[in-house]
C-alpha cells in the first residue's frame, strides 16, 4: 500500500469517527517537571514536536514563572485548573485554560506522581448554537421534566412529561399542577414548589399518583429546582421527577417476604400455618385469598404419588380478604369441595406449577357450569385476575394456595407470580412440618398411651385417682409417667416420673424406665436402692445412645419413689431430682415433704436417700411433675402456693380433687406435659393383723401352727387352714433352722391371706429341685405350688419371706 493511500484511509477514518482525538492538547510531565508524553494537539497548539519536547524541562514552556502560591498548591492539590501562558515554538506567548490532573504513584510501577495535562484547541460555538441544543436536550430528557413560572404555570414540558401526563405540551401551558393531575399529591407539590420560589432552595419529596391512562399506581421522586436569570433572581422553578414505581414495588415484595419469614410457621398447628399464609398475602399482594390442602395431609398422612386425579377434592383450612367477613367465601372452613378438571385449581394442581389466569366473561360462564355458586360470587365482586400456586414441599403436594383481586385493578404479572411462589413455598414447609409433626405427635401419644397404666388397680393400702395431661402441640408429648405397684404385704409402691425432651423418644425412653421401675419394685428394695439402680439403667441407655445401638440424644429423668405400708401407716420415699410432693393430712393441715432431693437420674456416682414418716389415715400423698407447678409467666412458689390452696379443702372424691387441682393451676392448654396422682391412704386395724414372736426351738414349730389356726378359725377362714399350716410350718422351719432371732410370723387378711415370716439374717432362701432319695430341698417348691406367690424382702435388720394365697369367695 503507497503512503498516498494510508494517508487517505486516515483522513477517511477520522471523517467517520466524530470525536477528534486531536482538537484537544495533552501533556504529560513527571514528579520532577520532564515532559513525558506530547500529543498531536500539544503540537498544533504549540508548535513543538514530540521530539523537540520530550525529556526536556517542562518549565522551559512557561513565559515567565508560576506565582508562588499556584506552585505550594501544586504539590498537595489532586487537580488544578487556571490560566498560564505558554511560549510557541515561533516564540510569542499563548495564555491558555489548563486543566492538569495529579496521578498519585501506584505500587506496580505504572505511575510516579506524573501530571496530566489538557486543553482544547477547538473554539466554543456561538451562543444561539447553545441554547438551541439546551432546548432540545431538555425536550428529549429522559427524566420527566417541566418548567413553571413564579405563578405555578407550566411553561415548557418536556417529551416525557407529555407521555407520563397523556397530554400535549399546548394542552398543559398555562395551568398549574394542580389542574393538569388532579390528586392531593398535587397540592403537596405546589406546596414545595412555593417554599423553593420563596427560599431559593432546592426542594425533594416523594408522592404516589393515580394518573390517567395508567392501570396501577406509581410512585415519583421529585425535586423541585429554583431557577435564576443572569442577576440571580428566580423566574420559576424547574420540576424533575424520576419514575420509582419498579423499585417501590420490589422493596414491597422484599418487605412482604421478610414479613412472611416472620409471620408464617409461627407454630406448629396446621390450620393456623395457612391461615398465615392468607393473613400475609391481603391487602399487599391480592384482595381475596384462600387455602385449600389434600384432606390426607390434615391426619399427618402422606397423600399418593402423582397428580391427584379429577375432580380434586380439597379441604378448604384458610381464607382471607379486604372485605370485612370474607363474603366472598364459597367454601367455609373444615368443608371439603369438589374442585372440576377445567378449575384453575385442579389444573394447577394436575400441572404441578403456578399459574395466572384473567377472569373473562366467557371464563365465568364455564364456571358457571360446573360450580354456580362460585360463578355468581365472582361476577357480584367483580373477580378479574387469578394467581393459583401449587404447595409442594420435600416432593409432597399438599393443596393450593389461590390469590385473587377484584378491588386492585391490575392483574397479576411474573413478579407476583414469584412473590406468590416464593411465600407460598415458605408456607408449604412450615405446613409439612406441621403436618409431620401431628404424625409424630400422634404416634407419641399412642405409644404414650399404651405404656402408661390404663387403670389403676384396686388397693387395699390406698384410694388413688391419675391424671395424665399431654403438652400443646408446639411443645410435643413428652416423657412424664406414673404408675401403682402392688407390693408384698398389702404395700403398695407410687411413682411418678419425667424423662427429659419430647417426642417418640421420650416416649420410648419412659415406657423404658416404667418397666425399669416394676422390675426393680418387684425384687421389694427399699426407695432409695431403687433409685441407686434406676440410675444405672439410664446411663446404661445414654451409653447405647452415644455407641448408636439406641435413640439418638441425651438421656435424663426426675423420678419419685414411694412405699406406703398400711399395716404400720408408714410411707418411706426417696426422689432423684423430681419435686417434692405434697401431704394433705384429715386435719386440714398442707405440707411440703421434706424429701431429700437427690441427683437426676443418669449422673451416676451420687447417692440417693429415703426419708420414712408416719401418715394418718386418710392422708392426701400427692405426687406430680413440674409441667404441675411451673408454667410460662408465673413463679415456682406461686404454683406450690396453688396446689396448698386447693388441698386445703379438698373434695371428698379423688377424681374432683384431680379436676380441681389442674383447673386452678391450669388455666390454659400446659406447654409441658402434666402427671398428677393423688393417693388417699388406708390403715389396716388389730382385727386384719396378727403377730407372733417365735423362740429358736424347733419345737416351736408345733405352736406356730397351732396359733395360725385358731387365728384363721376366729376370721371364718378354715378353708384356708391346711395351706396355712404348710406355708407356716415351711418357712418357720427354715427360719429357725437358716435365720437367726429374732423371729416373727405375722398373718395379714386382706382381700388375699398373707403370711410374712421375719427373722434377722440376710441370707434368702431359693427353690432347688431335690432329688430322689434327698430328705429335704421339698418344702419352699410346695409353697410356690399351693400358693398364688411367695418371695423374699430384704429390710434394715434382716429378712421377710412372704407367701401369699387367694381366699375362697363366699
Amino acid at each position: 500500500m503507497t503512503r498516498s493511500e494510508t494517508a487517505g484511509d486516515d483522513r477517511a477514518s477520522r471523517r467517520k469517527d466524530p470525536v477528534d482525538e486531536t482538537a484537544t492538547a495533552r501533556a504529560t510531565v513527571n514528579s520532577r517537571g520532564i515532559v513525558t508524553g506530547w500529543s498531536e494537539g500539544a503540537r498544533r497548539l504549540l508548535g513543538y514536536r514530540p521530539a523537540e519536547v520530550v525529556g526536556q524541562d517542562a518549565a522551559g514552556l512557561l513565559s515567565g514563572e508560576l506565582p508562588a502560591e499556584t506552585l505550594r498548591s501544586l504539590k498537595t492539590l489532586p487537580r488544578w485548573n487556571g490560566t498560564a501562558t505558554l511560549l510557541h515554538r515561533d516564540g510569542h506567548g499563548l495564555t491558555l485554560n489548563l486543566l492538569a490532573h495529579h496521578r498519585e504513584p501506584d505500587s506496580e510501577g505504572g505511575s510516579d506522581g506524573a501530571w496530566f495535562l489538557v486543553c482544547p484547541l477547538a473554539r466554543p460555538p456561538s451562543p444561539s448554537q447553545d441554547d438551541t441544543l439546551v432546548m432540545r436536550a431538555f425536550t428529549q430528557s429522559p427524566d420527566t421534566t417541566a418548567l413553571y413560572d413564579t405563578g405555578l404555570r407550566l411553561r415548557r414540558a418536556n417529551a416525557n412529561m407529555e407521555r407520563v401526563i397523556g397530554l400535549p405540551e399546548k394542552a398543559m401551558q398555562g395551568l398549574r399542577i394542580s389542574e393538569i393531575v388532579v390528586d392531593p399529591q398535587s397540592n403537596r407539590t405546589e406546596q414545595s414548589m412555593r417554599r423553593a420560589l420563596e427560599t431559593g432552595e432546592q426542594q425533594h419529596m416523594q408522592v404516589a399518583l393515580r394518573l390517567a391512562g395508567h392501570e396501577r399506581e406509581s410512585f415519583w421522586t421529585t425535586s423541585l429546582t429554583p431557577v435564576r436569570d443572569a442577576e440571580g433572581t428566580v423566574r420559576g422553578v424547574l420540576l424533575a421527577a424520576h419514575d420509582m414505581t419498579a423499585e417501590h414495588l420490589a422493596r414491597e415484595r422484599l418487605a412482604l417476604l421478610n414479613d412472611a419469614s416472620i409471620r408464617i410457621g409461627s407454630t406448629l398447628d396446621l390450620a393456623r400455618t395457612a391461615q398465615e399464609l392468607a393473613d400475609v398475602a391481603i391487602p399487599r399482594l391480592a384482595d381475596f385469598v384462600t387455602v385449600d390442602l389434600l384432606p390426607a395431609i390434615e391426619g399427618g398422612d402422606d397423600p399418593r404419588a402423582g397428580s391427584p386425579p379429577g375432580p380434586v377434592m380439597l379441604r378448604r383450612v384458610a381464607y382471607q380478604s379486604v372485605l370485612e367477613g370474607c363474603p366472598e367465601a364459597v367454601v367455609q372452613r373444615g368443608i371439603v369441595a369438589a374442585y372440576p378438571d377445567k378449575s384453575t385449581a385442579a389444573r394447577c394442581l394436575a400441572t404441578g406449577r403456578p399459574l395466572i389466569e384473567n377472569v373473562t366473561a366467557p371464563a365465568i360462564a364455564q364456571v358457571a357450569i360446573q360450580t354456580p355458586d362460585r360463578a355468581e360470587r365472582m361476577r357480584r365482586y367483580g373477580f378479574h385476575s387469578v394467581l393459583a400456586v401449587p404447595m409442594r414441599a420435600r416432593g409432597i403436594t399438599l393443596g393450593v394456595a389461590t390469590f385473587s383481586r377484584h378491588r386492585r385493578p391490575e392483574p397479576f404479572e411474573q413478579d407476583d407470580l414469584l412473590l406468590g411462589e416464593e411465600i407460598t413455598a415458605r408456607a408449604a414447609v412450615c405446613i409439612d412440618n406441621a403436618r409431620r409433626y401431628t404424625r409424630e405427635r400422634r404416634t407419641s401419644l399412642t405409644l404414650q398411651a399404651s405404656l402408661l397404666p390404663q387403670r389403676l388397680p384396686p388397693q387395699a393400702a390406698v384410694e388413688v385417682a391419675s391424671r395424665y395431661l399431654p403438652a400443646s402441640a408446639q411443645t410435643g408429648v413428652g416423657g412424664d409417667w406414673f404408675d401403682v405397684i402392688p407390693l408384698s404385704g398389702a404395700r403398695v409402691a407410687l411413682v411418678v416420673g419425667d424423662v427429659v425432651g419430647h417426642g417418640i423418644q421420650a416416649s420410648a425412653t419412659m415406657g423404658r424406665l416404667r418397666t425399669a421401675v416394676r422390675t426393680l419394685a418387684d425384687v421389694d428394695l427399699p426407695p432409695d436402692e431403687l433409685l441407686t439402680h434406676l440410675d444405672d439403667v439410664v446411663i446404661r441407655l445414654s451409653a447405647e445412645a452415644d455407641s448408636g445401638s439406641g435413640p439418638a440424644g441425651d438421656i435424663g429423668a426426675t423420678c419419685l419413689y414411694a412405699v406406703y405400708d398400711p399395716v404400720s401407716r408408714r410411707c418411706a420415699l426417696a426422689r432423684a431430682g423430681h419435686p417434692v410432693p405434697a401431704l394433705a393430712t384429715p386435719d386440714g393441715a398442707v405440707e411440703f415433704l421434706d424429701v431429700p432431693a437427690g441427683p437426676p437420674l443418669g449422673l451416676g456416682g451420687l447417692p440417693f436417700e429415703a426419708t420414712e414418716m408416719e401418715l394418718p389415715e386418710g392422708s392426701l400423698l400427692v405426687l406430680y411433675t413440674d409441667g404441675l407447678i411451673e408454667v410460662r409467666g408465673r413463679d415456682i412458689d406461686e404454683g406450690l402456693d396453688a396446689l396448698c390452696t386447693v388441698l386445703v379443702r379438698p373434695d371428698p372424691s379423688l377424681e374432683s380433687t384431680c379436676d380441681t387441682v389442674l383447673r386452678a393451676l391450669l388455666p390454659t392448654r400446659p406447654t409441658d406435659d402434666v402427671a398428677l396422682l393423688i393417693a388417699r391412704t388406708r390403715a389396716m386395724d388389730a382385727s386384719h393383723v396378727a403377730t407372733w414372736d417365735v423362740p429358736t426351738d424347733p419345737a416351736a414349730v408345733a405352736e406356730t401352727r397351732k396359733n395360725a389356726c385358731q387365728q384363721l378359725a376366729a376370721w371364718g377362714l378354715d378353708e384356708a387352714a391346711f395351706v396355712t399350716e404348710l406355708v407356716v410350718s415351711e418357712l418357720v422351719t427354715n427360719a429357725i433352722r437358716y435365720g437367726g432371732a429374732p423371729i416373727q410370723l405375722r398373718l395379714i387378711r386382706d382381700r388375699n391371706l398373707i403370711c410374712e415370716v421375719s427373722d434377722a439374717s440376710n441370707t434368702a432362701p431359693h427353690l432347688r429341685r431335690a432329688r430322689t432319695f434327698d430328705e429335704g430341698g421339698r418344702g419352699l417348691l410346695l409353697v410356690a405350688q399351693l400358693t398364688q406367690g411367695w418371695g423374699t424382702r430384704q429390710t434394715y435388720t434382716g429378712k421377710t419371706i412372704w407367701a401369699e394365697q387367694t381366699l375362697p369367695t363366699t
